[in-house]
């Protein structure tokens, strides 16, 4: 079975061919940054990270580029509110979002352009659109002429009459007035006092939002990718808009698959600052584990909305409960096993269970569908957990635990889903194995004297100190710390 990709410009799943064999050139519109990314940022960046590693997996060599968009209305704005300098502002949420996505465990990108480290490549693709006569300049401002581009609209789906009935009566204010149509959009805008400006042949600006990602995507990787991707909400006007500026500039498409990840919801509405229902990712991961929102994303198909509610999250959270204790199975329990926990560097093989992943994955990245399978690895690990905490003995094979055990935390790789061994330093009060086994001698002997009350006493010393009892059949006890 190949890969199929849901592809938002035809509207169908298709089968996925490089332009170059084993290669991926993917690009991924980044943030503007003016403030810290919220949990929509993060299920965006967490579904694209799953893609890229999926293909990573699959063989695939994939560069992928992620730009910021570090000049904008909003950061000027938030500059002017707050009395620093622009580039001040930018530089602390890039750090902010770099923190955010690292504790997300979201792998960094092969490259993070921009805006304005690509003012050359802009104007020369603004001055390409000029001459062709897909942009007009106007007081100091450029517009792309939608008209002159017929297939405007392809990828949202809207005909461009039905857009210019919408757009009625806003032409409203100076640079509304400069447009020939109202659906023209800014490729270049002149400077206002106080405001960031760069030199360019139509007098001092700065780029517009949407001419930034095409010069990005022509300078990094080339006049045709493979893969664009973003967030539903950029399906328009943003990519469209980079679709009819490349393509007029071009002559060639510019991306062979569009993918968009759909919404959060909060509580059944759509997470917006207005309805003051805005969760910062920082202020998420200050009560919630990243696996554990990495488990909630992954959850649902990349496509369909998700509800973010506490009800999903507690969810999340006894999933990732059990997927944890599996991850850590080797660590607690290799030595016992006589083999030797080394996730790093272990591959699946041709499985039944990488064979049922990969099958899931294929289908349009069935995160769903895949972490079924994982749990079902999971269950037999449990199982195995509970035997040899309990009895001290499997009923599997020990090197057939350790190659299913490696297989886990490979599949688990692949959506980056990583559990770490918690290094929980012994604390001086806790009771060493001579006086665990004093106590528990102590105890059978209350129970032989049928003293209940004394061995009930013992067993909850034990547990307070973290001591757990498993009273065997035979009369023997069994102990674990917990």
């Amino acid at each position: 079975m190949s890969l199929m990709i849901y592809n938002t410009l035809t509207r169908r799943k298709e089968p996925f061919e490089t332009l170059e064999p084993g290669k991926v050139r993917m690009y991924v519109c980044g943030v503007t940054v003016y403030d810290y990314c919220h949990l929509g940022h993060a299920r965006s960046y967490i579904v694209w990270d799953t893609v890229r590693r999926y293909l990573t997996w699959r063989g695939y060599q994939v560069h992928y580029v992620q730009n910021f968009t570090d000049i904008d209305d909003k950061i000027i704005r938030r500059s002017q509110e707050s009395g620093l300098p622009w580039q001040e502002i930018t530089r602390k949420y890039m750090d902010a979002y770099l923190e955010d996505m690292g504790r997300l465990n979201i792998l960094p990108a092969d490259a993070y352009p921009k805006a304005t480290e690509v003012i050359p490549q802009i104007i020369d693709l603004i001055q390409i659109l000029i001459d062709q006569g897909y942009a007009y300049a106007a007081g100091g401002d450029v517009y792309y002429a939608v008209e002159r581009f017929p297939q405007y609209g392809k990828l949202s789906g809207r005909k461009l009459e039905q857009m210019e009935a919408g757009a009625s009566g806003r032409v409203e204010d100076e640079a509304e007035a400069k447009k020939r149509h109202p659906l023209d959009f800014a490729l270049w805008k002149a400077a206002k006092p106080g405001e960031p400006e760069w030199d360019s042949p139509w007098g001092k600006g700065r780029p517009g939002w949407h001419i930034e990602c095409s010069a990005m995507v022509k300078d990094l990787l080339g006049d045709r990718i493979d893969l664009h991707a973003g967030g539903e909400d950029l399906i328009f006007p943003h990519h469209e808009n980079e679709i009819a500026q490349s393509e007029a500039a071009l002559s060639k498409p510019l991306a062979n698959y569009w993918m968009h990840n759909g919404f959060v919801k909060i509580r059944g509405d759509k997470m917006s600052k207005s309805l003051k229902n805005f969760t910062t990712i920082r202020s998420l991961l200050e009560t919630t584990d990243p696996m554990v929102v990495r488990l909630f994303v992954l959850q649902a198909h990349y496509r369909s909305p998700i509800d973010f509610t506490d009800e999903a999250i507690s969810a999340a959270e006894n999933g990732w409960r059990t997927l944890k204790e599996a991850l850590l199975f080797g660590h607690d329990f290799g030595v016992q096993l006589a083999w030797i926990p080394d996730p790093t560097g272990a591959k699946s093989t041709a499985s039944p269970w990488a064979e049922d992943f990969q099958t899931a994955m294929d289908d349009d990245f069935n995160t769903s569908e895949a972490l079924a399978v994982l749990f079902a690895i999971a269950k037999i690990l449990q199982r195995e957990r509970n035997l040899l905490t309990h009895e001290g003995k499997t009923e599997t094979d020990a090197n057939q635990l350790e190659s299913l055990w490696h297989e886990l935390v490979d599949l688990a790789q692949v959506l980056g889903l990583e559990a770490q061994p918690t290094a929980e330093p012994e604390p001086a009060s806790d009771l060493r194995v001579s006086q665990i086994e004093a106590l528990i001698q102590q105890r059978q002997e209350a129970r032989k004297a049928k003293n209940f009350v004394e061995a009930d006493r013992i067993r909850n010393e034990l547990q307070a100190h973290g001591v757990t009892l498993v009273d065997q059949a035979g009369g023997e006890t069994r102990w674990y710390r917990s």
